[in-house]
């Protein structure tokens, strides 16, 4: 089987949000595989994908897998795939996917972006942890939010691009929190450089200390900075190394995130399930 490494929400290689992916033929093997592969490749996801038959309600079924579990919903892996299928010939146009979180769309455009429909994330005030405080050093916090159950992020606003850009996390006191992860945001300093606020994530309770671009948690910053910036069209940069820009679009109870991707490693994968 072929194995690809491909870069999302970045259109130059070693930049973005690096997501493993494979196609099968067939119906999904055991998980316990799935996850062998996953975390063989020790991204912070790997997607796997198979075609359905005509008539069925979506064209690919597709999961999603860190090293250490699978998850309900990705927005980077699924445009890696979205670019894997447009790139090989193996889709044109509109690409549904059936997935835990329900019916996700992908579009390819002729630029090469790819836009994905997801499910607008809800938003709950609520009191930051007192581990969840300590973990992020004492950073000065702004307002904290639950976001929905598919996502289940900590949102977490500092004040401001510098506080995001310098924060130092301590990762074995966020392993313990029972949580996907915190996703930490603030306003950009100059949004004349191209974004509209700065996010970073932080998932070490499923193996990834720090996620380098996370599309599923742009289902919740859509929202959250929409509401203060007055626009419903916005762009997200996000992460400490490794960066990428989320052009998100909200449109109410779904939003639309847009990125490019590049593939750098197409191989072969010589262990069967």
């Amino acid at each position: 089987m072929r194995i690809r490494i491909v870069d999302a929400f970045t259109d130059r290689p070693f930049h973005g949000n690096p997501a493993g992916v494979l196609l099968l033929d067939t119906a999904f093997p055991p998980d316990s595989w799935l996850q062998q592969v996953a975390s063989e490749v020790n991204l912070s996801e790997t997607a796997f994908a198979h075609p359905l038959p005509p008539g069925s309600d979506a064209d690919w079924a597709l999961r999603w897998f860190t090293p250490a579990a699978e998850v309900d919903m990705c927005g980077h892996a699924t445009l890696a795939t979205a670019h894997v299928l447009a790139s090989n010939g193996l889709a044109d146009g509109l690409i549904r996917f059936t997935a835990r979180c329900g019916i996700l769309t992908a579009e390819t455009a002729g630029d090469g972006a790819v836009t994905l429909d997801f499910p607008t994330s809800s938003l709950t005030p609520t009191a930051a942890p007192a581990a969840v405080e300590h973990a992020l050093g004492g950073a000065p916090i702004l307002s904290v939010h639950d976001t929905a159950a598919h996502i289940g992020d900590l949102l977490i606003e500092l004040a401001d691009e510098k506080t995001v850009s310098e924060l130092e996390p301590d990762h074995a006191a966020l392993r313990a929190f029972a949580r996907r992860g915190v996703i930490v945001t603030a306003p950009a300093e100059d949004p004349s450089r191209g974004y509209d606020f700065v996010s970073r994530g932080f998932f070490p309770a499923f193996g990834i200390d720090e996620d380098p671009v996370t599309g599923s948690a742009h289902t919740a910053l859509a929202p959250f900075w929409a509401e203060r910036l007055g626009r419903t069209e916005l762009t997200g940069l996000q992460g400490g190394a490794r960066r990428g820009l989320v052009r998100v679009k909200l449109a109410g109870a779904r939003t639309l995130l847009t990125g490019h991707a590049v593939t750098v490693l197409d191989g072969e994968l010589l262990t069967a399930p």
